[in-house]
């Protein structure tokens, strides 16, 4: 049987800095940091993607996102910003909101982030990673309260298409679930995962119309990530009944401007994907010092790009995924800055509205004094 074109094109990802500095320009005085980088978290760049890359520029937020830096030796930060390891019920199954179980179903990505949140395992150890999926099935039965089903990794679409179907028909079984989620960065990293592979489609269109919905969360950051190839998936998508919204980063060198977010959100309800969260940069160990945005910038960025778009285009939050809960950040006012808890780990905390005094330095709540 002929191997699918979209795991050729996997298969042919740039994972070193001797490929890589074949098409692309790298100082030489930077190659041994890097290697030590790559020997830590590796590196992994579609094809695709790295044609989306300026060759020759060093700052290009493209090559950003994806090309390992010697900054990622800087140590700022912590492995777990969100809390992840205490809301986890069993091995890959995290319930940290009343409402939503997560399903960590791989370590593995198209593309490697360098900006991950969760870099502690993504593309190294599986000891996260969902093993025993009639278990997780079994607490979510148990657990009435819950109505959506959140399939994470890594990316849940690097998987064979029947093991998404597998997923996706067990999860559909539980009557308590109303829709299922999937949280994936591949249209706009390897966007062939989707137009060449019609099971795929098949198998998403079969979950909408007989078991339950699908909404696909995309990770699109930069207006360049939207081209002709992405869009066709994204058409594909919907087309297979999938609501399909997206959830981007604020990233310094990336993104950190009102031109780019207004840009990224214009061309996105242009393509039928529905802005969802503007994510704060977390504090992850090896990102932060060279990804984090301040949030007295990033509040400026946000109100400045809002002013820019029409009512679709800017129904996005802007929002720190905490330990907590994901808080808005609502506005900042005579030194301080006003949050609310979109959603709360402590269901006292929902909808709650607090401020914290802010200097303009500060990048995460835990940075912010009462």
């Amino acid at each position: 049987m002929e191997r699918a074109v979209w795991k050729k094109e996997l298969d042919e990802s740039i994972t070193s800095l001797s490929k890589l500095s074949k098409y692309i320009y790298i100082p030489k005085s930077d190659i041994k940091k890097i290697e030590q980088v790559i020997a830590r978290h590796p590196m992994k760049i579609t094809r695709y993607y790295l044609s989306l890359m300026n060759p020759d520029k060093i700052d290009d937020p493209i090559r950003k996102m994806a090309v390992a830096s010697e900054e990622e030796l800087h140590l700022l930060g912590s492995y777990d910003t969100s809390g992840e390891k205490e809301n986890t019920m069993m091995q890959g199954l995290q319930h940290k909101y009343e409402k939503t179980a997560l399903i960590l179903a791989t370590v593995k990505c198209a593309n490697y982030c360098r900006y991950c949140f969760r870099k502690r395992m993504v593309g190294l150890s599986s000891d996260e990673v969902l093993k025993k999926f009639s278990e997780a099935v079994n607490y979510i039965k148990a657990h009435k309260e819950i109505n959506n089903v959140l399939i994470s990794g890594g990316d849940p679409l690097t998987l064979p298409t029947n093991i998404i179907k597998h997923f996706l028909e067990k999860i559909s079984t539980i009557p308590h679930i109303d829709f299922i989620r999937i949280g994936t960065k591949i249209p706009a990293v390897l966007p062939h995962r989707i137009t060449k592979d019609n099971e795929l489609i098949t198998v998403l269109r079969s979950s909408a119309s007989k078991f339950k919905r699908v909404y696909i969360t995309t990770h699109f950051n930069h207006p360049r990530e939207i081209t002709s190839e992405s869009k066709k998936a994204i058409d594909l998508l919907k087309n297979a009944l999938v609501t399909v919204s997206n959830q981007s980063v604020l990233l310094k060198g990336v993104n950190d401007n009102p031109e780019t977010i207004a840009d990224l959100n214009t061309k996105l309800i242009k393509i039928g994907v529905i802005p969802y969260y503007l994510f704060q940069c977390r504090p992850v160990k090896r990102v932060k010092k060279h990804f984090q945005v301040p949030l007295y910038r990033g509040y400026e960025i946000v109100e400045k790009a809002k002013s820019m778009l029409d009512g679709y285009s800017k129904r996005f939050r802007y929002v720190m995924s905490h330990k907590t809960g994901k808080i808005e950040i609502l506005g900042i006012m005579d030194g301080y800055i006003y949050l609310k808890y979109h959603q709360a780990k402590n269901p006292e905390n929902q909808g709650k509205l607090f401020r914290r005094r802010i200097n303009k330095e500060d990048g995460w709540l835990d940075d912010l004094s009462h």
